[in-house]
């Protein structure tokens, strides 16, 4: 799957543009992918409201480490006992 980017001009608060050098720097982002990634969670957030932050952020980790492969397959260390439903 290709991602097409479109680039757009838009005015932003130069207090924000700020925040998000500092932010970036810190973050090893350029300032738009900083910005970038505070709409992408503000975005999550506000169709999720019920969900912490942290489940959020735990959630794109773990799509972005199943997408690089950086993860290992669930294994059951304890024997499986059979309950109600086996």
């Amino acid at each position: 799957m290709e991602l097409i980017m479109a680039t757009t001009s838009i005015r932003l608060d130069a207090a924000l543009v700020s925040n998000a050098e500092v932010y970036a720097r810190v973050l090893d982002r350029t300032p738009p992918k900083q910005i970038e990634h505070w709409i992408k969670i503000g975005r999550i957030m506000e169709d999720n409201p019920d969900l912490p932050y942290e489940f959020v952020q735990d959630a794109l980790l773990a799509k972005a480490e199943t997408t690089t492969g950086n993860f290992k397959p669930y294994e059951r260390r304890t024997k499986r006992t059979r309950g109600i439903r086996d």
